[in-house]
């Protein structure tokens, strides 16, 4: 989508506040474990893609992408920010050097396999064996924490971070009802994703924290901020009013 289009005008909106939130974060984790000269200082970008399927992604460099039918589950800019923060836990979390890191270490390794037994047998079990043992596991983790962080993120940019629940819900809802695009996932155990009901009763886990930072300062700072969103709504609302 153009970027004046209203879609696209507030992810970018919404997304720059969870980056300001985002660096707050890394300054934090830097003071604590030291510096991490793999983070990217670039700028991020926002991309909306108009598409079937409700999804959205992070590429290294901070390239964030939104597809359209994601609107369908992330009705108002508290659940659009709990996706966003998510997204950009995992450049945070440096996820992607980790897989790319795995990657390089299983393909050395499931070359050795052929290597010892030139027949391939020992390769025809390994592969399978570290995709369901490690690899898919391992992805999981990385949701899991990218969940938890996205939710920090969120909370400390002022956005309600019980609407990260609302949204998995809803996913959880046209999944079951089997309505909506949303393909059935499969079994937990082979998914590189946690269910919906471990994701939801993980926000249940992590909520209070959450919560606390939220209404941080009596609910003040939050007050005013969310104040400032209303605004910022009203005039792009007004600016796309002009435009159409």
């Amino acid at each position: 989508l153009p970027e004046n289009h209203r879609a696209s005008v507030t992810v970018r909106r919404v997304g720059s506040r969870i980056a300001k939130s985002a660096e707050e974060f890394m300054k934090r984790y830097d003071a604590e474990s030291g510096p991490h000269s793999d983070m990217s200082d670039s700028p991020y970008t926002y991309t909306v893609i108009r598409s079937d399927e409700a999804n959205a992604f992070v590429l290294p460099g901070n390239h964030v992408f939104v597809l359209t039918s994601l609107f369908r589950y992330c009705h108002n800019e508290d659940e659009l920010a709990s996706i966003l923060g998510h997204e950009m836990a995992h450049n945070i979390a440096r996820h992607a050097g980790e897989r790319i890191s795995d990657s390089l270490v299983m393909t050395m390794l499931s070359r050795l396999t052929l290597l010892i037994d030139p027949s391939g047998f020992l390769f025809s079990i390994f592969v399978p064996a570290q995709t369901l043992l490690y690899s898919l596991p391992h992805s999981r983790e990385h949701e899991v924490e990218a969940d938890k962080i996205g939710l920090v993120l969120a909370s400390e940019a002022c956005y309600d971070p019980r609407s990260a629940k609302q949204v998995f819900s809803r996913m959880k809802d046209d999944t079951e009802r089997g309505s909506g695009r949303n393909n059935a996932p499969p079994p937990e155990f082979i998914s590189t994703h946690p269910g919906y009901d471990t994701r939801l009763n993980h926000f249940d886990e992590w909520m209070p924290d959450a919560m606390e930072r939220f209404n941080e300062d009596g609910g003040m700072k939050c007050r005013n901020i969310r104040d400032e969103m209303t605004r910022a709504r009203r005039l792009a609302a007004a600016k796309a009013d002009l435009n159409q």
